[in-house]
């Protein structure tokens, strides 16, 4: 129990220190004019925010991230053996918990990473673990493929309605 209260305390200290700030290491630089902002680097210096930023919604609401909903519900499909134990569908992440497929021996647990809406094998990342450790690369890229060719076959039944 102790090993988790060191590193509740240890992250504790972490993000405490993070809004205390640097801006004594950049005292050198404060006539120097920004070209691109206009700006004294003084001035841009005191807009580093706080650490109560990171829980604001200070995001655009017109950028979003892209994920291909063929590999997203393919990945799911092809990987129903591995409960799902956390899903991100504005990033993309699909984190898996501990799965046995069935005739096999070896338990697995995967995680996901769509990072392009392309129906594309660069827009895929699979990440599988077994219980002795970084499954064989073989095996990674056989799971890739299955996924990729399940969500090849979901396009085309979808351009058949």
């Amino acid at each position: 129990m102790s090993r988790y209260l060191r590193l509740i305390l240890s992250g504790v200290l972490v993000f405490s220190l993070t809004a205390c700030g640097g801006g004594g290491l950049f005292k050198g630089k404060e006539g120097k004019k920004d070209e691109k902002a206009g700006l004294l680097a003084s001035e841009a210096a005191d807009d580093q925010g706080s650490l109560f930023d990171l829980f604001s919604n200070a995001d655009d609401p017109n950028i979003t991230i892209g994920v291909n909903k063929y590999i997203w519900n393919a990945t799911l499909d092809v990987l129903s053996f591995l409960p799902v134990e956390a899903a991100d569908p504005f990033s993309g992440v699909i984190v898996m918990g501990w799965g046995r497929p069935k005739g096999s021996s070896r338990n697995y647990r995967a995680t996901v990473y769509i990072q392009d809406p392309a129906l594309d094998a660069r827009s895929l990342r699979v990440a599988l673990v077994s219980r002795a450790g970084p499954a064989n690369r073989d095996t990674v890229r056989a799971i890739e493929d299955a996924i990729l060719t399940r969500a090849r076959q979901m396009r085309i039944a979808d351009s058949k309605l």
